[in-house]
């Protein structure tokens, strides 16, 4: 059964980015449908995955990671958004988001 997961690390601070809400967007000809919406735990992660089972569909989707709130107006980013496409939602997509104040890098994790 695939699913969607994701999890934040502050690398200004070297610890996991807790609080931080977030939005899942399903993007269909660039307009976007709310699908989900969570708040990073102590861990930086959500407590249960974005999307499974059958509600987890192959296509574009837009993660929103609202990280300006969560550095307190420190630095100059405000809100992260992260396109990807999901080729096979059979599988395991976790999408990580690493960032500082200033600055933020993303993968395909495992």
């Amino acid at each position: 059964m695939g699913k969607l997961t994701t999890h934040v690390l502050d690398t200004a601070r070297g610890k996991p980015g807790a609080g931080i809400a977030l939005e899942l967007y399903r993007l269909e000809r660039e307009a976007g449908t709310l699908v989900a919406k969570a708040t990073t735990n102590r861990d930086g992660r959500t407590d249960t995955p974005l999307l499974e089972g059958a509600a987890f569909r192959a296509g574009t989707y837009q993660l929103v990671f609202h990280i300006g709130a969560y550095f307190a107006g420190e630095g100059f980013l405000d809100v992260v958004p992260i396109r990807f496409t999901v080729a096979d939602a059979a599988t395991h997509y976790h999408v990580p988001l690493l960032c500082s104040p200033w600055g933020y890098t993303t993968y395909r994790g495992s």
